[in-house]
């Protein structure tokens, strides 16, 4: 017959002392909150008798937050994905328990996303949002502020004289990459289009300057069109993209900056254009398939699997009592996928 887990058993497990397993078990003393969880995931996989008291000090002792994340279209690959890594990492979170509250906008209007920044604000003790920059959310970021409610921009910044902070790439930086990359790699010079879904999305607008302005500073032989506009809706990029290549057979460049590139990738699949250097902002199946067919020349994708940890960690700050102030701008580094590093 085997004995019973003993505390020493718990300890080993845990990679702590048994007098710290003491301490967690009978509340004696302060213990790091990632330490305690450790010891309560020890004790529960072992099967030590005290497990569910364990547990219980633990959620007596961890802070509760309670966080809302609006999102767009449940219907795209990209936020379905985040959001699956949002709980993800709610769920994993050692220095406090989270409860996640996760919601997706089919109604993209501002006054839509400002009425469910509202109603999410009454359940949620910080929000983090995707949306456009319009002085109707800047009226609700600034409603939620007072009643102390935090709210961070998401991928795209919005009110940035009233939002709590930013999460998510360097847009500009995104949109001057995508220039480098064009210019180096065309094979001559020539016209390069580009695809917004709103400009009313900073993060839309800023990749935008950032590809203007490199190819001003570095490559004027290039000439760079007036962006079309796709509101995010895959059948608008697609027509805009075949008018891009039936219009201009010296076009060598493609740049989406944002939404609408499945449109994108199935109007270049049905035309095809060689050597035009086409680059997507994220990384689905979508775009995956593109890269390995050569349709699409690079993607400048979110670190979307790293994203939410560090998301819900400033949210924290925002939080909890006592806590250093979020920062203003949090830059998470983008990936840069090529057919050859899938």
């Amino acid at each position: 017959m085997m004995s019973r887990p003993t505390i020493q058993d718990v300890a080993r497990e845990a990679g702590v002392s048994p007098a710290t397993v003491d301490r967690v078990l009978n509340a004696r003393l302060p213990v790091r909150a990632e330490t305690a969880k450790r010891v309560a995931e020890a004790a529960n996989a072992l099967g030590y008798y005290a497990a569910g008291l364990i547990a219980q000090r633990l959620d007596r002792d961890t802070p509760l937050l309670r966080l809302g994340f609006l999102l767009l279209r449940g219907d795209s690959r990209f936020y379905r994905h985040l959001a699956q890594f949002i709980s993800e990492a709610a769920a994993s979170a050692r220095d406090y328990r989270i409860s996640a509250t996760i919601e997706h906008l089919a109604d993209t209007s501002p006054a839509n996303v400002a009425d469910r920044m509202r109603r999410m604000g009454e359940r949620c003790q910080a929000l983090a949002v995707v949306s456009v920059d319009h002085p109707v959310i800047a009226m609700a970021v600034s409603e939620l502020k007072e009643r102390g409610v935090p709210v961070f921009a998401l991928l795209s910044d919005f009110a940035p004289e009233l939002r709590a902070g930013y999460v998510g790439v360097d847009n500009r930086k995104a949109g001057r990459t995508a220039g480098w990359l064009i210019a180096h790699t065309a094979r001559e010079p020539g016209k390069v289009g580009i695809l917004v879904g709103s400009h009313r999305f900073l993060g839309h607008e800023m990749r935008e300057i950032g590809l203007r302005s490199y190819f001003r500073e570095h490559a004027p032989d290039f000439e760079v069109l007036d962006s079309r506009i796709n509101l995010e809706e895959p059948s608008i990029a697609h027509e805009a993209t075949l008018d891009l290549l039936r219009r201009y057979p010296d076009l060598v460049g493609l740049y989406v900056a944002g939404g609408g590139m499945e449109g994108v990738i199935a109007a270049l699949r049905e035309e095809g254009r060689s050597g035009l250097v086409a680059i997507c902002p994220e990384l689905t199946a979508d775009s995956h398939l593109a890269l390995t067919e050569e349709i699409i020349s690079y993607v400048i994708g979110t670190p979307v699997p790293q994203l939410p940890a560090e998301l819900i960690r400033v949210m924290a700050l925002a939080c909890l009592p006592g806590g250093a102030d979020p920062p203003s701008q949090t830059f998470l580094p983008f990936n840069l996928y090529l057919p050859e590093n899938i």
